[in-house]
């Protein structure tokens, strides 16, 4: 990985400001604590040299290629880097060959990272199963996809999944902080500030993105030194890098979450507007069916279990016919979640018993319901008792213990 070096040009010729800052150390990242804090995964990784193949998973703009390039350089590995959708078989295969050179004969190791490897349909992911098995590759992969849908299960089966998360306010406010102040890099000899209400305002428009922020920073500064920016100076910087990142001034988040309410107060023709809003900016509509599918479970659930059913329906069909003929299924789906009835109970259930679930997981199954496929096991007295439902009266079957010892029964529906 070549360092990033700062020169004293005008920022307007430079690199985009959030590769300069991009960070080279850990100490100089921020967030993801859950993941890099003392003894959680990838301390653990990068303490003991035992990396494995990750995907990494999460929003925008939260430091996935960042931490990528910060674990090559800890571990002294090789770091290619390159983008699903630049890189194809045959690359692979080159890289491979050159990958388990080093490794045999130099020791070195190599780091394929590969950015929005959700774009890599199942036969390119294929082709990294042997070389990722067999230690030849070390593949760290971002995606802003949940990979349960986007990979298929023989490459998930390989690496680690690690959740990224949005940056916290504070996080965000650090990196503003080094932006500014930092004297490696040129704003600082600009001597720029900003009052409390635009700095709030900027760290609010980014929504746990860094990139957007310091996307809106670099506009905003433009021209400008030793000047003290306010809420207006962001307001019109963001309002530009807005229009910068989305030709068609399509808001992806704020749209998104437009439906998703809209579907949630019963308004189909308002879920309709926002659901065209989307398709007709060129929205992946299978990211739209995911949500769709998300909402019938999470919104609708027990209240019309058919609703699930209807949202998985319209994905099939996305599948099935393409577009523009498939933009109808998701329109069905809209106007069939908005006027149906809702009920988050499922929801609130499930979180209490995933709750229950992570405190009590020491807990054994009770023996009654553990089955005995050998002669030790039931020895032991696994599935001694158990009364089978079809031969069994209601009154043996409801007094038949389904809980762990010590622990419920409880009631979440």
């Amino acid at each position: 990985m070549l360092p990033l070096k700062m020169n004293t040009k005008s920022m307007e010729n430079q690199q985009p400001l959030a590769d300069i800052l991009r960070p080279e150390s850990l100490d100089q990242y921020f967030g993801q604590e859950h993941i890099l804090g003392p003894n959680k995964i990838l301390d653990q990784m990068l303490k003991h040299q035992a990396l494995s193949s990750i995907i990494f998973w999460g929003p925008p703009g939260v430091g996935k290629t960042t931490l990528a390039q910060i674990i090559a350089k800890n571990i002294k590995a090789k770091f290619i880097a390159s983008s699903a959708v630049l890189i194809g078989v045959a690359e692979i295969k080159k890289l491979a060959q050159v990958a388990e050179t080093d490794l045999n004969f130099f020791q070195t190791k190599t780091i394929l990272f590969l950015d929005e490897i959700h774009r890599f349909n199942k036969g390119q992911q294929d082709v990294l199963l042997p070389y990722v098995e067999k230690g030849i590759l070390i593949l760290i992969g971002a995606t802003t996809e949940n990979p349960s849908f986007s990979l298929n299960s023989a490459l998930l089966s390989r690496c680690r999944v690690l959740t990224l998360k949005s940056l916290s306010d504070l996080d965000l406010s650090h990196i503003l902080k080094r932006a500014l102040n930092d004297k490696k890099f040129i704003l600082a000899s600009k001597k720029i500030k900003l009052n409390k209400k635009a700095e709030k305002i900027l760290i609010d428009f980014a929504g746990g993105d860094a990139r957007s922020l310091l996307t809106a920073l670099e506009i905003a500064v433009v021209g400008k030194n030793n000047e003290t920016l306010k809420e207006e100076d962001i307001k019109e910087a963001i309002q530009s890098s807005i229009l910068y990142y989305d030709k068609n001034g399509e808001e992806h988040y704020n749209i998104i979450s437009a439906l998703h309410k809209c579907l949630r107060d019963s308004d189909p023709d308002a879920a309709l507007y926002w659901l065209a809003r989307m398709l007709e900016a060129g929205e992946d509509p299978l990211y739209v069916a995911r949500r769709l599918i998300r909402f019938a479970c999470e919104d609708v659930g027990i209240a019309d279990s058919h609703a699930l059913v209807v949202a998985v329906a319209a994905k099939d069909a996305l599948h099935f016919i393409g577009l523009p003929e498939g933009k109808l299924a998701l329109a069905e789906t809209v106007v069939y979640l908005a006027k149906t009835k809702k009920s988050n109970a499922l929801y609130t259930a499930y979180g209490q018993a995933a709750t229950d679930a992570q405190n009590t997981s020491t807990l054994g199954v009770p023996l009654v319901l553990r089955n005995a496929p050998t002669k030790l096991m039931k020895e032991l007295g696994y599935g001694k008792n158990y009364k089978y439902a079809p031969d069994s009266s209601a009154q043996e079957i409801q007094n038949q213990q389904h809980w762990p010892d010590k622990f419920g029964p409880k009631k979440y529906l």
